[in-house]
């Protein structure tokens, strides 16, 4: 007997407009890349090179796709039924939870495989230029994106069952494949070369990420190895650690679906203000912001939407950022001090190239769970009408939740200053390079917060919006530095240069001169383009704002 569960997940996922866009932008991607490259003369490449070329393109767009569209529908799977009150019926139906479980999972990873048939058309014209084996290299790559579909799946649908909202399922899911899939390698590359349980807890670590088998079967395994001695292929360990992993997040999972999922005891609270003198006065000597403490009344001069937006959003509070500041303070001494001490023989401009990064990582990863709700979050939940009958205009409304995501992802940007300031002091001659890699990122994180809230404003689902702003982002920032890994082949030096224009990303490592990125003249082209596009942005808000502000 099928189970129902089965079809039920695929049905819903293909019927929603997201999935056919999906699937639409992904074959014309792939098509794209090939056709590029493509011979138009009757002469035959027989070294090669241009089927490699076209075939380091088409895996990284691959495995780009894989990790960030895959996970979005899974990682609201278990969410969404509980928010419905379908996932009690589920409960207390005749199927097992193992059995509810299995439809879930097989339902999304059908609809991974039809996102991985619409590559074979392009692995096939691949294959035909000749110069790739059809196992040690397509055939691989298949491999490790399959099991790599599977346990990212199996995680997405774990921290289904955590979560209380849609949105913050979408948030966490891409966090973590930010972290295990792309930051996952960073530690080994500081620590390479070096001995000791750090050292092998970063080969680890690099081994658990897909990007490094990636980049092993299209030629670039020894990018970053500093000259060092290659330490071969991780595929043998990759597979195993995905394989392990996806066991325990299916067994996790399948442990959690029962009726406790609905029995969360919450904790009463106490107010600061409430207990005694001493234990008042030892909060504020420890607390530089205190979260229990009862917050003062809106004074005049505030934007009263900008406060609201700061004390109802649990991660726009004030504490929350404190933490998340210096988390990314300590992260950028920490690669400054690598560098001017020896540690790693990468020089300043090359750190200055992962600090640019980490930044654009960081912004890329926060702003959307910010700024796509801010007015979809609203209409779905009705606040939107009792806003409309406050005498604020929307002009205002609008202007105080941008300010409320500008206010956070400025203080993200901030945390990462006292590196660039030990690297002016280490090298004085840099400072302007520095000033002008500062103006891309204020740049970067205006133009991400304009198109995020952009995006979001046509969506009534919160869901919906996170999942395609954070789609749309890492299609604007991630697709330019794929066509960078292209350069020279299948894309030429203008056309790099003009997709790099795209986002101040490229200006800025081009700036800090990167390696790589220095033979490219973006500025001040990428700050025009930018500008241009997030006052593009900020008009179509304002166009979607009036529209839904009208008398109905």
């Amino acid at each position: 007997m099928i189970n129902p569960v089965i079809q039920r997940e695929l049905f819903s996922i293909l019927r929603t407009r997201k999935a056919l866009a999906m699937l639409v932008a992904m074959s014309v991607a792939f098509s794209l890349i090939v056709l590029l490259r493509w011979p138009t003369d009757g002469r035959v490449d027989l070294s090669g090179m241009r089927s490699q070329q076209v075939f380091r393109v088409f895996s990284y767009t691959l495995l780009a796709g894989v990790l960030f569209v895959v996970p979005a529908f899974p990682a609201v799977s278990f969410i969404q039924e509980k928010n419905k009150g379908t996932l009690a019926l589920l409960l207390n139906s005749p199927l097992s939870s193992a059995s509810i479980f299995n439809g879930k999972l097989i339902g999304s990873l059908l609809f991974a495989l039809l996102l991985l048939l619409t590559s074979l058309p392009a692995a096939a014209a691949c294959y035909a230029m000749g110069g790739i084996d059809l196992y040690s290299q397509l055939g691989l790559l298949y491999v490790v994106l399959l099991t790599c579909i599977v346990q990212y799946t199996t995680l997405a649908l774990l921290i289904s069952t955590f979560v209380q909202s849609t949105d913050a399922a979408v948030r966490m899911t891409y966090a973590a494949v930010f972290a295990f899939g792309i930051l996952g390698t960073g530690p080994y590359y500081l620590l390479q070369g070096e001995t000791g349980l750090l050292s092998l807890i970063a080969w680890w670590l690099r081994a658990a990420s897909p990007l490094t088998v990636v980049m092993d079967l299209v030629g670039h395994g020894d990018v970053g190895s500093l000259a060092l001695m290659t330490e071969g292929s991780t595929l043998a360990e990759y597979l195993l650690l995905s394989i392990v992993s996806s066991l325990a997040f299916v067994a996790f999972t399948i442990s959690r679906l029962n009726h406790r999922l609905f029995d969360r005891a919450k904790s009463k609270g106490k107010v600061t203000d409430d207990r005694q003198v001493m234990a008042r006065g030892f909060r504020r000597l420890f607390f530089l912001v205190d979260p229990q403490r009862r917050k003062s009344g809106i004074p005049f001069y505030a934007n009263p939407i900008m406060v609201k937006e700061f004390r109802t959003r649990k991660f726009g509070r004030i504490h929350w950022l404190l933490r998340l500041v210096a988390v990314c303070a300590v992260m950028s001494l920490l690669l400054t001090f690598a560098a001017t001490t020896g540690v790693v023989d990468w020089g300043v401009k090359t750190i200055g190239g992962f600090m640019v990064l980490l930044q654009i990582i960081l912004v890329v990863l926060i702003t959307p769970s910010l700024a796509s709700g801010l007015i979809s979050a609203e209409r779905e939940s009705g606040g939107w009408e009792l806003l409309r009958m406050t005498p604020m205009s929307p002009m205002k409304i609008v202007r105080g939740k941008l300010l409320s995501v500008i206010w956070t992802v400025g203080l993200i940007l901030l945390a990462t200053v006292p590196g660039y300031v030990v690297m002016i002091y280490i090298q004085p001659a840099m400072w302007l390079q520095v000033y002008m890699v500062m103006i891309c990122l204020v740049l970067a994180a205006i133009y991400t917060v304009c198109v995020a809230a952009a995006v979001g404003s046509f969506f009534q689902r919160t869901a919906t919006a996170t999942t395609t702003c954070y789609i749309v982002l890492i299609v604007l920032f991630l697709g330019p530095l794929l066509i960078w890994m292209g350069r020279d082949a299948p894309f030429s030096h203008d056309t790099v240069e003009a997709a790099l224009s795209i986002n101040p990303t490229g200006a800025a490592l081009s700036i800090i001169e990167a390696p790589g990125f220095e033979i490219y003249e973006l500025v001040p082209g990428a700050w025009w383009v930018s500008g241009i596009l997030a006052l593009a942005a900020l008009i179509c808000l304002g166009c979607q704002v009036w529209r839904i502000s009208r008398p109905v």
